[in-house]
């Protein structure tokens, strides 16, 4: 057809179509965790509980890990440029939503309709980048999609919570749909016709977690992002009650945290390059000893502030070195290996912020965040578990 473009050259229109699915990506980013810094003014509006509205995270991820499976296969045959329209779309509806959202009931519709058009869009994000550019130019557009990642991931919990002193929690929910617009708008510019691709079989994946290691490493993946699901969560509700911490100072610890995070996320390639294994057990015990000091501190605001510095560091170490992992255990079904790692990421961080309000609002911040601990520690030893039998795979084939 002459409306399909050549997707094989490094073109400005298909860098021009790079750096707007990568907006697209910061928009989607920011609204998956746009409650969490504005949690509490969320729970006194609706008049529900913390944990009641920390359940807005986990509904989320619940509808993006089913939508992230089952997006690929429901979409085969049509083209990507429209299927990635609509989920962008449906971006825009979900937060303008939650800001009209006079109930709890409306709440949680705007944040699934969020969940399916983040999982299908992450589903089908990379796969589309990869049939943009040529291969030699594919690790620079992958970097360019994850930069904005960790952009996102910095600028959205601290300017949220800022905003929301200033214009309101509802007119945040209102800019972030503003902002999806813009990506919208850039998206139907310059992405070009994009045929569908045959979608891994679902027994493709199924045979993935029979390999050595694959099912106790995603087991751990699932807890180290349900430890994220815990303490993240309900960070600005400890920060508050026990810590003291409030108004624009709590957008100082964000800062901190989503900076530490970018630095763990940038640097952290060295010490995963040189052992990955031992960085990634020694980050998940780390990540726990983090979150158990902040219990023991939890009246000292410079020592929690610089505890969850810390913690972001080594999530951000964990962040980019699990997805390393994955491209080592099934280097040829790096797609199907992909999308069971983003479905059992959101996996965990819905199982986290689900158990993490559940605690919160029946036994307190403390005991919450012991739970969190724990989830780290196990998180380490099962990882442990799953590098075990990964390098007596590896050593059985010397």
């Amino acid at each position: 057809m002459n409306d399909n473009r050549t997707l094989n050259t490094a073109s400005a229109t298909s860098w021009n179509a790079v750096y707007a699915l990568s907006l697209a990506v910061s928009g989607l980013i920011i609204s998956e965790f746009l409650p969490v810094s504005l949690l509490t003014p969320i729970a006194k509006d609706l008049l529900i509980a913390e944990g009641q509205a920390g359940q807005a995270i986990s509904i989320t991820a619940l509808v993006a890990m089913i939508s992230s499976l089952i997006t690929p296969a429901d979409t085969g045959g049509y083209d990507r440029r429209n299927v990635l329209l609509l989920l962008g779309l449906l971006q825009v509806i979900a937060n303008f939503l939650v800001g009209f959202a006079n109930s709890y009931v409306l709440l949680l519709t705007g944040r699934i309709i969020l969940g399916i058009g983040l999982g299908g869009f992450w589903s089908l994000c990379v796969a589309t980048v990869m049939r943009l550019v040529p291969s030699h130019s594919l690790p620079t557009a992958l970097s360019v999609v994850f930069g904005a990642v960790s952009a996102a991931t910095v600028i959205a919990a601290p300017l949220s919570s800022f905003l929301g002193i200033i214009i309101g929690w509802r007119s945040v929910f209102f800019a972030t749909s503003g902002l999806g617009m813009i990506a919208l708008l850039w998206q139907a510019l310059a992405l070009p016709s994009i045929s569908g691709s045959k979608p891994p079989a679902l027994r493709t994946i199924v045979l993935l977690f029979k390999r050595p290691g694959m099912l106790a490493g995603m087991m751990a993946v699932a807890l180290v992002f349900a430890g994220y699901g815990i303490f993240f969560t309900y960070l600005r509700p400890f920060l508050e009650t026990l810590t003291g911490v409030s108004g624009p100072h709590i957008a100082t610890v964000l800062l901190c945290f989503s900076l530490a995070n970018l630095a763990g996320t940038t640097l952290g390639r060295f010490p995963l390059e040189k052992d990955i294994y031992k960085t990634l057990t020694c980050c998940s015990l780390m990540m726990g000893a983090m979150v158990g000091l902040t219990v023991v501190f939890a009246y000292q605001v410079i020592a929690v502030s610089c505890l969850t510095a810390l913690w972001g560091l080594l999530f951000g170490i964990a962040q980019i070195g699990w997805n390393m992992w994955i491209t080592r255990t099934v280097p040829d079904e790096a797609e199907s290996g992909g999308g069971a790692l983003v479905a059992t990421i959101q996996l965990g961080i819905m199982i986290g912020a689900a158990a993490g309000g559940f605690f919160y609002d029946h036994f307190g911040g403390k005991v919450n965040y012991i739970t969190g601990s724990v989830v780290a520690v196990a998180a380490a030893l099962t990882g442990m578990i799953a590098f075990q039998k990964q390098k007596g795979r590896a050593d059985a084939k010397k």
